[in-house]
């Protein structure tokens, strides 16, 4: 076993002989690289895989042994100073690598096919495999410099993915937005940690956590000082997990290709902010308020995540909002200190948005059938709607990860999530209040993108357009928007013409480009499953290909079966609790998870009903209505005209406004912040210009005018110049007298 983990430092390193190959192979042999490029997707996934096995021993190793392994060698040794590098591996590490290599293998066999159609799909491969190797050095990292050196790696390979079609202006604005904000936090946390280093003079996690201890037990620290640094530290967690203030990157980001989404965006890189938050519990434990600070920025972010995603008409941007507020659980549950829930709910969350983005993807390359590759059309939930019949598998797989996040049992996140809401009422009425009628919010707003997608006819159909069919839907909105026979005037693009090949369409830009309806598929992928989705070509939306039902069927499993890590197998302790007893030791927290059952069902009955409420609410105003005009008023129905209807339509109003607006953050912010900071630029240059520079300047010309007053007047005579010299110096030798007088 000790042999074992004496290896353990291959883990973040063995992807990254893939970029360096790709890299090397472009610049040297570029024509014979690229003709091989599907080999190099192979290569990605095989060694991506020997780092899921070797992390799964390690995890195996350590439920036996409870055991932690940490070796560190000397990097830079100077004086008084030593930094060390190594790596540390603990059920916080195995937790985070196989959920890191696990969802990595399913979204690059996925991006295979997915990615097949575009000119970077070597540098898309490059990118995802030096991103695996970024975020299993940062998990595995021993120290705080360590894991800053591989968080800004991490921060690197987002703003290349993000901006991967960097050509389109919108990806391009997307990426820089999302390196800005995250650089505000990832300013703080270098200053958080070179606080700490100030404070205890140790960047490694044991030493740091006990002087610190120390310290603050014998009151030697200024802890206002290291309450600061905490906060400092934090900083670096709400930016990277998109906790309000600085979320406002992760909606943007769905400008990337749709596996990026689903790997960084939903499973890994924004859970960094949550893995740093829970390798510095016992840091952030001892200092007074920190806690209470992180369940709040937490409580917000699960609120108000869920709120903005309550109005969007893209199906990824609903699906990023709804990774904000999950996230903001993680946040809450640590802050409250349940470190088991919010570690337990990471592992949930991450396989079961996945498999929605993924699910998404399939969506999105079904739609891109009838309007071409064009993200304002093919990603809008407004121009879906029956491809129930079309995209079966992709329906059910999609349909399960919605339920999966309402919190519908037995799957996956209603166990972890459950722990979070009941945890939520032993720390604050008030955060329990919000918490639950968010998981209400939940519900309503991921049935309400399950029903726009799926359920109902296809709003974008030529058949209808044709002629050969005449079952148009209008889908009754809590909006409003699309319920009405104005339907056709505010959407033009529910009458888009008939699309035949080689039709020259706009998208991405101003540019022209030719459409293919196979532009998907020009080459057969690496891993083919005969017969296992229709790939055929049809004016119609179709299943997508093997190699992306694939990765979807395993997330599936892994919906349908990861929560049952955390049911107690018996009276006394599960898996998940033995897994992380050396962390929850950390915490001195009791590894004993004895479970009333009859509280258990009390509680569960109780969310599962809040979690029903909000999809019984979402199906009632969203559900599919057909040829019949008269339903298109069954919501005004229920509420007469007078002030009862007035007073309905301005909150229906207001709630479209807040949640489509983003809540007039972006607006605030680009308003206040932005539009700030250039005003103040343009005042800076101006002092600058006109003052800094415009005295020496002024100098320079008034000497150059003098003088050449000065040479018209002497004429040339050197007695004039003498007479004009002494003249000068006698009368500021009258004025300084004459003021020191």
């Amino acid at each position: 076993m000790e042999q074992t983990y004496q290896y353990a430092w291959i883990i973040p390193f063995l992807p990254l002989p893939v970029p360096m190959l790709i890299g090397l192979g472009l610049l040297l042999f570029p024509t014979a690289t690229k003709s091989l490029r599907r080999m190099w997707a192979f290569q990605s996934v095989l060694l991506l895989s020997i780092v899921m096995i070797f992390s799964m021993n390690l995890s195996i190793q350590q439920i036996n042994s409870s055991s932690v392994y940490q070796y560190v060698w000397s990097w830079i040794i100077n004086n008084d100073f030593s930094l060390e590098f190594g790596y540390l591996i603990d059920p916080l590490t195995s937790i985070m690598s196989i959920l890191i290599t696990t969802v990595g293998i399913l979204v690059l066999i996925y991006s295979d096919n997915y990615m097949s159609h575009d000119h970077g799909y070597l540098r898309f491969f490059a990118y995802m495999s030096f991103f695996s190797t970024s975020m299993l050095g940062l998990v595995t990292s021993s120290n705080l410099i360590q894991i800053y050196i591989f968080w800004e790696l991490v921060g690197m390979c987002s703003y290349l993915l993000i901006g991967f079609w960097f050509t389109r202006p919108v990806a391009a604005k997307a990426c820089q937005k999302a390196f800005v904000t995250n650089r505000v936090g990832d300013f703080g946390l270098l200053l958080g940690i070179l606080g700490f280093y100030w404070v205890t003079g140790s960047f490694e996690f044991r030493d740091l956590f006990q002087i610190l201890n120390n310290l603050i037990s014998t009151n030697e620290v200024n802890l206002l000082f290291v309450t600061l640094c905490a906060v400092l530290l934090f900083g670096g967690a709400i930016a990277k997990s998109a906790q309000f203030p600085l979320h406002v990157w992760l909606p943007d980001a769905m400008e990337g290709p749709t596996p990026i989404s689903a790997l960084i965006h939903a499973a890994t890189m924004v859970a960094a902010g949550i893995f740093l938050v829970a390798r510095l519990i016992p840091l952030f434990i001892v200092i007074p308020h920190i806690m209470n600070f992180i369940s709040f920025i937490g409580i917000i972010t699960v609120f108000l995540g869920a709120t903005l995603a309550l109005a969007q008409k893209d199906i990824k941007r609903g699906l990023a909002y709804s990774t904000m507020s999950q996230l903001g659980y993680m946040m809450l549950a640590l802050g409250m200190g349940s470190y088991r829930s919010a570690l337990f709910h990471l592992i949930t969350h991450a396989y079961s948005k996945a498999l929605l983005f993924l699910g998404s993807g399939s969506v999105i390359h079904s739609m891109e059938t009838l309007v071409g590759y064009c993200p304002e059309k093919s990603q809008n939930m407004v121009l879906m709607g029956g491809l129930t019949k079309h995209v079966p598998i992709t329906k059910n797989s999609f349909l399960l990860g919605t339920l999966s996040l309402c919190g519908i049992p037995p799957l996956a996140c209603f166990w972890s999530k459950d722990e979070i809401l009941n945890d939520s009422w032993l720390y604050s009425p008030i955060f329990a209040i919000i918490a639950w009628s968010t998981a209400g919010l939940t519900a309503f707003y991921m049935c309400r993108i399950y029903l726009l997608t799926f359920e109902g006819h296809l709003n974008v159909n030529f058949q209808n357009y044709s002629g050969k069919g005449n079952t148009p839907l209008y889908s009754i909105s809590l909006w409003g928007k699309e319920g009405s026979k104005k339907t056709k005037k505010n959407f033009p693009l529910l009458n888009l013409l008939k699309i035949k090949k080689n039709e020259r369409l706009s998208f991405f830009s101003n540019k022209v480009y030719k459409f293919d309806e196979n532009v998907r598929n020009p080459i057969q992928s690496f891993l083919y499953i005969p017969n296992f989705g229709n790939t055929k070509s049809s004016l119609y939306p179709y299943e997508s290909d093997n190699t992306m039902l694939f990765p979807i069927i395993i997330l599936i499993l892994f919906t349908l079966f990861v929560g049952f890590l955390g049911i107690p197998l018996n009276q006394d302790v599960d898996i998940l609790t033995k897994w992380l007893t050396p962390s929850i030791n950390l915490l001195h927290k009791n590894s004993n998870n004895s479970i009333d059952w009859y509280e258990f069902s009390k509680d569960a009955v109780f969310s599962v009903s809040i979690a029903s409420f909000g999809i019984l609410i979402a199906f009632f105003l969203y559900k599919p209505v057909y040829s019949s005009f008269q339903n298109l008023n069954l919501i005004n129905s229920f509420v007469k005209m007078g002030p009862k209807r007035i007073f309905y339509d301005k909150i229906k109003n207001a709630i479209y406004d807040w949640s489509y607006n983003r809540g007039y953050i972006d607006a605030f912010y680009g308003t206040f912040l932005t539009a700030g900071i250039r005003k103040f630029a343009e005042f800076t240059h101006f002092f600058d210009r006109r003052i800094i520079d415009g005295i020496p300047n002024g100098v320079g010309l008034l000497s150059f005018f003098v003088a050449e007053v000065i040479k018209s007047v002497g004429g040339g005579r050197i007695s004039s110049y003498l007479f004009f010299y002494f003249s000068y110096v006698s009368i500021f030798l009258i004025i300084y007298f004459f003021f020191n007088l």
